[in-house]
């Protein structure tokens, strides 16, 4: 089993989470509004709020990184449909700018349903 973890749009969400259901794959979770950046030092909400004029943006943007709210997805799989999950999440996400996000994927040992203790592939479906 794989624990694929992606780092995702905001906007992308309810779009990436059709196309994993579409791909035969259901159970994930959503962890709400996060932070972070990549190498980029832009906050886009502040921008944004800067280039309409909000004096509060405005006075925001300075030389201190800034971070950008993202969401992250967290889907456990059987390995046989890791590559499945990463390309779906890949297609969906991909807008070819700066900020897409990121997938990490790391092997998960044992899988156990608490309400019935199933295990391995077993509990996942």
């Amino acid at each position: 089993m794989k624990e694929i973890i992606s780092v995702i749009r905001i906007n992308k969400v309810n779009e990436t989470k059709k196309a994993l259901i579409d791909a035969g794959i259901p159970a994930f979770t959503a962890t709400g509004r996060v932070m972070g950046r990549g190498k980029g030092q832009v906050h886009y909400d502040i921008l944004n709020g800067a280039a309409e004029g909000h004096p509060e943006a405005i006075a925001q943007l300075g030389g201190a990184p800034r971070l950008v709210a993202k969401r992250i997805l967290t889907v456990v799989v059987p390995d046989d449909l890791c590559k499945t999950a990463v390309d779906v999440i890949i297609k969906t996400n991909q807008t070819g700018k700066p900020g897409d996000g990121k997938i990490f994927v790391t092997p998960i040992l044992e899988t156990i349903r608490v309400r019935t203790g199933e295990t391995g592939r077993d509990a996942l479906n």
